[in-house]
């Protein structure tokens, strides 16, 4: 299996979904994204570059990386595995950590995740997210059988179960979501 990996914002590409999913002999592609210097828009294009050049199966997306991730199973109908998304990043990058001329820009990338498929999402989140929240939004939005709160869980991936939830998630993508020509 192989599977697009995008770390969060200031994150490793080889982060900790990168280390959950490397027992599991997945093919496991992790570029490293500049937020700060790259527009959003050069982001998602550099992303689905690889989506159309590297082929994978499953897009992982941490944090930021969750957003993008989102938004390229909205717009290309892919599945994707998401771990404590930050869906709405234009209402809390600003001055401090994303310059403001960007905001209209993830505004125009958030309104694309109505039109995201549930069926190709898997979503875990840290109930106690110092950074998100409770992930209330995030579970109206993406709420599926496959959506997962795990109590006391942080915003960073390493205070999630992610090696479990990945042993029980991916075969859903395996065996039981039917294969699907999502490729740009």
């Amino acid at each position: 299996m192989k599977i697009l990996n995008i770390h969060g914002y200031h994150g490793s590409p080889k982060n900790s979904a990168y280390k959950a999913l490397d027992p599991f002999g997945c093919e496991i592609i992790a570029p490293e994204l500049d937020y700060d210097s790259v527009s959003p828009e050069n982001i998602l294009g550099g992303l689905k570059y690889i989506l159309t050049d590297k082929r994978p199966d499953i897009v992982v997306g941490t944090s930021l990386g969750g957003f993008y991730a989102a938004v390229l199973s909205a717009q290309h109908n892919c599945p994707v595995i998401l771990i404590n998304p930050f869906l709405m990043s234009f209402l809390t990058f600003d001055g401090d950590v994303r310059p403001r001329k960007d905001t209209k820009a993830l505004i125009g990338l958030f309104g694309s995740l109505s039109k995201i498929d549930i069926s190709n999402v898997s979503c875990i989140v840290g109930d106690n997210d110092e950074l998100l929240g409770d992930h209330r939004f995030t579970e109206e939005l993406l709420g599926n059988a496959r959506f997962r709160r795990i109590s006391g869980g942080g915003h960073s991936g390493h205070t999630l179960p992610l090696k479990d939830f990945f042993a029980k998630i991916l075969p859903y993508y395996t065996d039981t979501l039917p294969r699907k020509e999502w490729f740009p």
